[in-house]
């Protein structure tokens, strides 16, 4: 008989999935093996943008055949880049309307109209002040603080122009974008242009299509992903390095479990705050609970990490398994990677599954709205729901099974633990680059897919890389998912990572895999990157830097406009995962992979092989060593007093 395919790579997982099996739950496991991905859907083959569709064209069955276009003749390259466009402009849409429920938020503190929130990176804020251009001479912070909130909020509506923080990447790179008209004009306004010209009868070449894809994507990347990182770090605090606990032994059996899950900490930083009201701990007390837990699912559990050393139960396909415990006394969810079916789930124990956001109502589920004018009651009352619901619980059964962890790699908190207070900087990073103890830097992102054991992609790649010398920098569930296998820690290093790399890890006090925030914190990679550039050493862009970026188990729309603005900002990114949902058009996925190198510095690639991406974001790696003349190992040499005057 064949092996049973293996769903999740973790201990805890396995055994609360098993769990969940003998009580006949249905998970995400369960539907995925019931039902298959569309073959033509999923390389891009379908389009369903009109009412005389669904046009399905796939790919010829016999050599010379002529392939079918749609009705209105639209080829397999129109329709699988207007396909690419609308995932692009709903990943943008999701992350920055994200970055503009931040912004609105932060001006109203600024002006003193919602208590509860205040400035806490008073130093954050001058330096985006004048980024944004803004005169700080002889005004409060105050004052400062709503003109950098005006000027966020003027990002998304504003339809001339070039974004603000468009001049914060490379100037190389600052030039490319211009000679290909590729900057963006304001965000809002790239999404809708790719709505319309995506539209039945409109743009009909995809090189101009994606034109106009890479516009919406750098929209995301440099505008409303990057403004949400700053204006959170502002107003909730940079991060630095904190040492927290994950996977699903984090929720305990005597205490009122509060899961946190989604994607906005606007809500949860309050949540956080409230849980330490001494008149909310005294009530979960008086209903039986010894205190109060509140842990974290997919990014919101990383924005309270990174903050608060709040522990995080687990990442995207652990959201159903965590219920089934029967230990969580209410699952508050907000935007984004919230299943449906986690309220199905809630029906079969005592969990109160709580809406939050106007945006996202889910059937069955307890809707207490956020109210941003009041946060901090808003909060309470969660909690008040949750500790009401301890006493409701029935079987408990919590897999004793986590991880320890450090997270909080800020792109300040890097340049600070690499030069020091007195001289921040990125130089021994480069230094070690240059001299090849550190064979490159790698981005590895993402979301999990129920096409993959969870988790295994993701750690399988960041093995082999660590392992071959290449610090890895990671957010969101990829982060998560290292965290359970312990990767975020010093000491992994010693285990896991190559002789160059283990002996800088070793020396700074760093782990070999940094846990650099959320999935809209894929911003700070940029900025460590551009950083990297301006130290000096490798290269004028991005583009030069011996570096790659991968999301080994995508699966959201955001990870497409992730992948794009990465790519269109010079650098080489692989996804595995889902098939590549251009796949079906040769000739489209053709300039994606190849074509678009020459134009931006970075390409597409795909393979579901983590073996296979590793060996193919290390010879890129290594090309790009070779193109900066630092791909000879240079021995150590001690240098006498002739040698040093020979120097000068």
């Amino acid at each position: 008989m064949p092996e049973e395919k293996k769903h999740y790579s973790d201990k805890a997982s396995i055994e609360a999935y098993e769990n969940a099996k003998k009580d006949n739950i249905l998970t995400v496991y369960d539907r995925a093996e019931d039902l298959r991905p569309c073959p033509i859907g999923s390389v891009g083959d379908c389009c369903k943008h009109c009412g005389m569709g669904p046009c399905r064209i796939p790919a010829p069955k016999k050599e010379g055949e002529k392939r079918k276009a749609g009705l209105c003749g639209a080829t397999a390259e129109t329709i699988a880049a207007r396909n690419f466009l609308r995932m692009i402009a709903a990943g943008s849409a999701s992350h920055s309307d994200h970055g503009r429920s931040v912004a609105e938020i932060f001006l109203a503190a600024a002006k003193g109209e919602i208590p509860g929130y205040k400035i806490k990176d008073e130093q954050k804020l001058l330096a985006l002040a004048l980024d944004f251009g803004i005169n700080i001479d002889g005004k409060d912070m105050k004052t400062i603080a709503i003109e950098v909130g005006e000027k966020s909020i003027a990002q998304f509506g504003q339809q001339h122009g070039e974004l603000l923080y468009i001049k914060k990447a490379p100037e190389k790179r600052q030039e490319i974008w211009r000679k290909m008209g590729v900057v963006p004009r304001g965000i809002d306004r790239e999404v809708v242009e790719i709505m319309h010209r995506t539209h039945m009868g409109v743009d009909q070449d995809y090189k101009s299509l994606m034109k106009q894809g890479t516009r919406a994507a750098l929209a995301d990347g440099w505008g409303g992903s990057m403004l949400a990182t700053d204006l959170q770090d502002i107003m909730f605090g940079t991060p630095v390095p904190v040492y927290a606990e994950v996977n699903l032994g984090v929720l305990k059996k005597d205490q009122v479990n509060i899961v946190i899950h989604g994607h906005e900490p606007l809500l949860s930083e309050m949540i956080v705050v409230a849980s330490q009201d001494p008149e909310i701990k005294k009530y979960a007390v008086a209903k039986g609970a010894t205190g109060i837990n509140i842990a974290g699912i997919c990014c919101t559990a990383n924005e309270i990490l990174m903050r608060h050393g709040i522990p995080i139960a687990g990442n995207f396909l652990q959201q159903e398994l965590a219920i089934t415990t029967g230990a969580i006394d209410a699952m508050v969810v907000d935007v984004q990677c919230v299943m449906q079916a986690l309220q199905n789930v809630a029906s079969c124990f005592h969990t109160k599954l709580i809406t939050t956001s106007h945006q996202a109502g889910i059937t069955g589920a307890t809707a207490i709205p956020f109210n941003e004018h009041d946060a901090l009651n808003s909060a309470k009352a969660i909690l008040k729901t949750g500790i009401d619901n301890f006493p409701n619980r029935k079987n408990v059964a919590i897999p004793d099974i986590k991880s320890p962890m450090i997270a909080g790699f800020s792109h300040e908190t890097i340049n600070y633990l690499l030069g020091g207070s007195f001289r921040a900087s990125y130089r021994p990073l480069n230094d070690n680059i240059i001299n090849g103890r550190i064979r490159g830097i790698a981005g590895v992102v993402g979301c999990n897919n129920a096409r993959t054991t969870c988790d295994t992609n993701h750690l399988t790649l960041v093995k082999e890389l660590i392992k071959n010398d290449v610090i890895v920098l990671t957010t969101g569930c990829s982060a998560i998912g290292c965290g359970k296998e312990g990767l975020l820690t010093p000491e992994a290093a010693m285990e896991f990572a190559g002789p160059g790399l283990r002996e800088v890890c070793e020396t700074v006090g760093i782990p070999p895999v940094l846990h650099m925030g959320a999935c809209v914190d894929n911003s700070r990679i940029l900025i460590a990157a551009t950083a990297v550039v301006k130290e000096g050493g490798l290269g004028n862009d991005i583009s030069d830097l011996p570096a790659a970026g991968a999301a080994p188990e995508w699966m959201s729309e955001k990870a497409i406009a992730i992948g794009q603005y990465f790519v269109a900002s010079g650098v080489y990114t692989i996804f595995g995962g889902s098939a590549f949902p251009t796949t079906g058009s040769p000739e489209f996925t053709k300039y994606l992979f190849e074509d678009m190198e020459k134009i931006y510095g970075g390409k597409w690639d795909y393979t579901n092989d983590p073996v296979e991406m590793a060996r193919k974001m290390i010879e890129h790696i290594d090309k790009k060593r070779k193109e900066l003349g630092i791909d000879k190992a240079k021995g150590r040499v001690l240098f006498d007093m002739a040698d040093r005057r020979e120097l000068a």
